[in-house]
């Protein structure tokens, strides 16, 4: 394993019925105003909403509502938050939701604090923020590991780019399990498929023989496909939740990741899938992995022929590439880009623009050409 210095700045609270107690035991730290941010709607729908409002009124905080937050978050919907945070000298920010809620919250709390764009400090200055309003976050949606870290995926429609935007870390988070029980069951799998995501992209990255983060990874998609189909039995199996809303946390918390490069090339492809498309980010990933790992397997064998045994029993690399893609089939999820629900039909010219802009990562098993991503692309068509 490589030198690092590892931190995990979030307070995790995790269980059935957890929201008020963490809510209690953090709102002495979170001042007077209070925004409370969420997504489209489904929270006000199951009561979550409702829940948590009360408990912030009841505790005498000034509430300032920012909802409508967009799967796939927009820059404009950050600056939005940004600017509304800065109106009424938000204290504090509540994010209550999946990723994109959680994602947008983060950096709607740095921008809230800088002068200049954060887009314009990150990507033109190569400089991040130090410092945000603080926030919390309530997880109704696992998969994406949001609430574990500070990056968000943030899409930029005017410059057709979706990628990453280093924000600020939750202080707390809450998982509880009861609060994903509404979620639709493809909702549900699709995230947890982000998870599983998450594990091999990082396991595949180049790393020394016996590195524990590659034994805790293989545990972590171990964990995630058992109970993916513990849900395909019984999507109300809240043992089954629980342990995949632990999985997405572990999957992002860094614990993986020290010591060793990750491959993320599958991610980076489907970023800008997604920018060009508004896919769903976890079936466009259930589409694109088996693609892109037949074209490397061969780059990485005996990683890809351990991930075959222990996580799908398999005997060779190829096989454990088929076994996860009747996996994929298993789950209901897409196996090709025309069953993504897309905004735009996905033509070879829209594929071609994807493949020329998306990011390419030189620390996986092999670097891919432009050439080769559009190869993938329309292999996966």
């Amino acid at each position: 394993m490589n030198e690092f210095t590892f931190t995990y700045p979030t307070k995790v609270y995790f269980g059935e019925g957890t929201a008020k107690k963490a809510l209690s035991a953090e709102l002495g730290r979170m001042g007077n105003t209070v925004m409370l941010a969420s997504g489209g709607g489904s929270i006000r729908a199951n009561g979550i909403y409702d829940e948590v409002k009360g408990i912030l009124e009841e505790a005498g905080k000034k509430i300032v509502d920012f909802s409508g937050i967009m799967p796939n978050p927009t820059y404009a919907k950050v600056q939005e938050g940004a600017a509304l945070a800065r109106e009424n000298n938000v204290d504090f920010i509540l994010a209550v939701g999946g990723g994109s809620v959680i994602d947008c919250c983060k950096v709607i709390s740095a921008q809230a604090k800088l002068d200049e764009d954060i887009w314009e400090m990150e990507y033109g200055s190569y400089k991040f923020p130090s410092e945000g309003i603080p926030m919390g976050a309530v997880v109704t949606v696992s998969g994406t590991g949001a609430e574990m870290n500070s990056g968000a995926v943030i899409t930029c429609e005017d410059k057709n780019w979706k990628g990453p935007i280093v924000g600020v870390s939750a202080d707390f988070a809450v998982l509880d399990p009861a609060y994903t029980a509404s979620v639709p069951k493809m909702q549900v799998l699709s995230g947890a498929f982000d998870t599983l995501s998450h594990a091999m992209e990082t396991y595949l990255g180049n790393s020394d023989r016996d590195n524990v983060s590659d034994d805790v990874a293989l545990a972590v998609m171990r964990n995630t496909v058992i109970n993916m189909r513990r849900l395909l039995e019984d999507i109300n199996d809240m043992q089954a939740r629980g342990n995949l809303m632990w999985d997405s946390a572990m999957a992002e918390n860094g614990i993986l990741k020290v010591g060793r490069l990750t491959d993320f090339q599958a991610h980076q492809i489907e970023h800008q899938l997604g920018a060009y498309t508004d896919c769903n980010h976890g079936q466009g990933l259930a589409v694109i992995h088996p693609v892109y790992y037949r074209h490397i397997v061969k780059d990485a064998e005996e990683k890809f022929a351990r991930f075959a045994k222990e996580v799908f029993g398999a005997e060779t690399a190829e096989e454990g590439i088929e076994a996860l893609q009747a996996f994929i089939q298993e789950c209901g999820l897409p196996t090709k880009l025309s069953e993504l629900k897309s905004k735009v039909e996905i033509t070879p010219e829209i594929l071609r623009k994807v493949a020329d802009t998306s990011n390419i990562i030189k620390c996986g098993p092999r670097e891919l050409s432009r050439d080769e991503i559009y190869e993938i692309l329309t292999e996966c068509m």
